[in-house]
């Protein structure tokens, strides 16, 4: 693996970085403050190309490998998480799941939409009852002439307000467990898909999150993606691109916290000194910056196994593992050295705090990328009773 970027990567990153400095970070407390879900800037993203960055030219995509489009989510997280969060479903766990297990017919009528921030789109896989035991579904899938009748119920869904299409995974056959399961590209304008905005949540005030009852929504035959029984493949597969994306994000989070926390420490002063002169701010400053860097190495080698056609779900989860509870530290570190001024939100870091949170919960919780980890170690499946 070459660790040097190559002139296109370098202008991606630095395109990206000017984007999220003069786009995203402006907006950035103001959103969070007035719990706006930011549709502008989801426009502005599109027309970037963030939405469909690792889509083929020929869908209306950027193009982009992995490894470039890592580059773009750090920056973008590096401002805002709930940006972020934007590009990571509809990229990774929408878009990516299309081109892989799409028709022609189905990537010609949603991926140029999607891309283009026409559509937003969401992932239906999480339920009240069903978070890490994905293919527990409760939902239920019925066929009916020339489709699918599906009533169930979803839970944190992201953007589940504002998606014009939503990937829904159902039940056609409890019998069959995990072999039962499909996915439908589920058109949101019809009365049966109730999404309901879930508030109080502990960061992420600028994203939207929905709990969405589905009755008696309509799916024909060919909105199915890939076949029945297909469905827990396209919810692993596009869990794999998601991970990468949520990892380079915290990756941002991590870098931002470090800046942050350098800036401050340098230009505040106690005892007649800057602070960065004390031997322990000196000390968290010096963790951070080891963390930020291994996380984005751990990244990058995720991207390059990805881009150079290598199996990386391992990888992945040690990049989202790793990235995740480094930015979670971080954050906590980066309060710690602003003192009183980091508990409010003069300064990101604790919007970072509290945005950060939850990456180690969803695309699968840290607990089960150990076990995704393990199982890769071991060759044994700790899920599954020996």
């Amino acid at each position: 693996m070459d660790f040097a970027l190559t002139d296109e990567q370098q202008l991606i990153r630095e395109t990206a970085r000017d984007f999220a400095d003069n786009v995203i970070a402006p907006r950035a407390k103001d959103n969070a403050r007035n719990h706006h879900f930011d549709a502008e800037l989801a426009a502005r993203m599109a027309d970037q190309g963030y939405l469909g960055a690792i889509v083929p030219r020929e869908y209306g995509g950027a193009g982009l490998d992995y490894r470039s489009y890592g580059l773009v989510v750090e920056e973008v997280g590096r401002a805002d998480s709930s940006a972020r969060t934007v590009v990571s479903v509809v990229t990774s766990l929408v878009c990516s799941a299309i081109v892989k297990w799409g028709t022609e017919e189905q990537k010609a009528l949603y991926l140029p939409k999607l891309c283009t921030g026409e559509w937003l789109g969401c992932f239906g896989l999480t339920e009240p009852d069903t978070g890490s035991d994905a293919a527990n579904q409760k939902t239920r899938a019925t066929k009916v002439q020339d489709g699918w009748r599906i009533n169930g119920s979803k839970m944190w869904i992201s953007l589940g307000n504002v998606a014009k299409v939503a990937l829904v995974f159902a039940q056609t056959d409890p019998a069959l467990k995990h072999k039962g399961l499909a996915c439908f590209l589920v058109d949101t304008d019809q009365d049966g898909f109730q999404p309901t905005t879930i508030h109080g949540k502990m960061g992420l005030h600028a994203s939207d999150t929905a709990s969405i009852a589905l009755d008696d929504v309509f799916a024909s035959d060919d909105q199915l993606l890939g076949q029945v029984g297909d469905g827990f493949k396209v919810a692993m597969s596009s869990l794999d691109s998601g991970r990468f994306s949520v990892a380079a994000g915290a990756v941002g989070v991590c870098q931002s916290c470090l800046d942050e926390s350098t800036a401050y420490a340098v230009q505040r002063e106690q005892f007649g000194r800057p602070i960065a002169s004390f031997q322990l701010v000196q000390a968290m400053i010096a963790d951070m910056r080891v963390k930020t860097d291994a996380a984005r190495l751990l990244v990058w080698r995720a991207g390059w196994m990805k881009d150079t056609g290598q199996p990386n779900t391992t990888e992945t989860s040690i990049a989202k593992l790793f990235a995740t509870e480094a930015a979670v530290w971080c954050a906590n570190e980066a309060i710690q050295v602003h003192g009183g001024a980091g508990y409010v939100d003069d300064h990101p870091v604790e919007r970072h705090f509290r945005d950060v949170r939850v990456t180690t919960l969803y695309e699968g919780t840290s607990q089960i990328q150990k076990m995704i980890i393990g199982r890769a170690q071991t060759g044994i499946n700790a899920l599954v009773p020996q």
